[in-house]
């Protein structure tokens, strides 16, 4: 085949473990799952306690009686701390706060399971499409090899005036017509292999040998084990969680401090002003217009949109498989019935070119029983490719 290296044979398997390894979007939903990680160790180390350095250091002078009322400034100040503080909440506030970030977590995991789903199905789609070029282009190159063999033949009966130069002709146009139909057909797969590549990140402009992907029907589990169901279970938790934080939010707080170091009045009495104080804050909320009732009624409203989402995704769920299914048990009887002609078209075929030698067929005829093989050999590589991607789609929406 005039553009096939038979190179290092990669199957569909090598293609997709490069997708998965080249994709930047695959390495984004990595780090955001450890950036996740990070997020909980920050919200654990915002309740332990906080120490600081803090110093404050002014000088307020009065020249010729002008200058800050000395009352207020005590004419400067120095200061030096240590200051410790600590904000007390509950285990269970602190543990809903901590499945909040867990739940996002779930959500970004559950939408990379996604995206190497999707990745799959379109690397495997575009690897089917190649193949099928493949295909075509070698029973294109054998089929322009049983023309050239049999014009060969026609050219030295035709010469011996047993067929006429038309006759000659009629088929030498077929001939070429075949030349043509393999050229573009070689084309055709340069492209779409360059496609496969490219959605592989693989930086490769040879064209290998693709062995058939074989694909078979995966076992369906029930469509609530799946990733594309399991969003909207993590949704429903998330909701669940909200409200709890909302009433969290509304809780009295309860924060302590104590600090330690040198605070005085500049320049007055440096060296007795070292000591320490502590307390405690309380914040109880009383009245803040009702917005805790508002925010419940945005998480129930999301609740609501959430329950649409997913009754519309289980009807489609059924109405795509249902359709896919279908789909696949017409392909495979036609692929089937079209075995079926192209065995009598091979014999039609066999039987005019034993007659060929013999100048006992019509030209027109031997030309016609080609065609006729052609189309249905076409029609049968269309059909099985067409079965592969029908496959491909159903395996899509497998649980894992």
């Amino acid at each position: 085949m005039g553009p096939h290296v038979r190179a290092q044979d990669h199957d569909l398997d090598y293609y997709i473990v490069q997708a998965r390894g080249n994709s930047p979007l695959l390495k984004d939903y990595q780090n955001q799952l450890l950036s996740g990680g990070v997020d909980s160790q920050l919200t654990r180390a915002a309740y332990l306690p906080q120490v600081n350095g803090i110093s404050n250091n002014s000088y307020a002078p009065l020249i010729g009686g002008w200058g800050y009322d000395n009352a207020i400034t005590n004419g400067g100040q120095l200061s030096a701390q240590v200051q410790a503080t600590k904000t007390f909440v509950s285990r269970n506030n602190l543990a809903t706060q901590l499945r909040s970030l867990s739940l996002n977590n779930k959500t970004i995991g559950n939408t990379a399971a996604i995206a190497v789903k999707d990745l799959r199905k379109t690397v495997t789609a575009q690897y089917i499409t190649a193949y099928g070029d493949m295909v075509a282009v070698n029973y294109n190159k054998e089929t322009l090899a049983l023309l050239q063999k049999e014009e060969i033949l026609l050219k030295g009966l035709t010469q011996a005036n047993i067929y006429r130069q038309s006759d000659y002709l009629t088929f030498y146009v077929t001939l070429q017509q075949q030349q043509l139909i393999l050229r573009q057909s070689e084309i055709q797969l340069r492209n779409d292999f360059a496609m496969l590549n490219y959605l592989c990140g693989i930086v490769d402009t040879s064209v290998k040998e693709l062995p058939d992907p074989q694909l078979k029907l995966s076992a369906f589990p029930e469509v609530y084990n799946s990733v594309f169901y399991q969003q909207y279970t993590i949704d429903s938790l998330k909701n669940i969680n909200q409200h709890s934080l909302i009433n969290f939010s509304y809780k009295p707080k309860l924060s302590a401090f104590a600090d330690a170091g040198y605070i005085s009045s500049y320049p007055f009495s440096l060296l007795k002003n070292f000591g320490t104080s502590f307390g405690v804050s309380v914040t109880v909320p009383i009245y803040d217009g009702h917005q805790r009732q508002m925010k419940f009624k945005k998480v129930d409203l999301a609740e609501r949109t959430r329950t649409g989402y997913r009754d519309f995704f289980l009807r489609q769920y059924d109405q795509q498989i249902a359709q896919l299914t279908q789909q696949l048990h017409a392909t495979e009887s036609l692929i089937n019935e079209i075995g079926e002609q192209m065995k009598y078209s091979n014999t039609l075929i066999d039987v005019n070119a034993k007659l060929l030698e013999t100048g006992n067929v019509r030209i027109t005829d031997l030309v016609l029983a080609i065609n006729t093989y052609l189309n249905a050999r076409n029609l049968l590589n269309q059909n099985y490719i067409s079965r592969l991607q029908i496959i491909n789609q159903i395996n899509y929406w497998e649980a894992l």
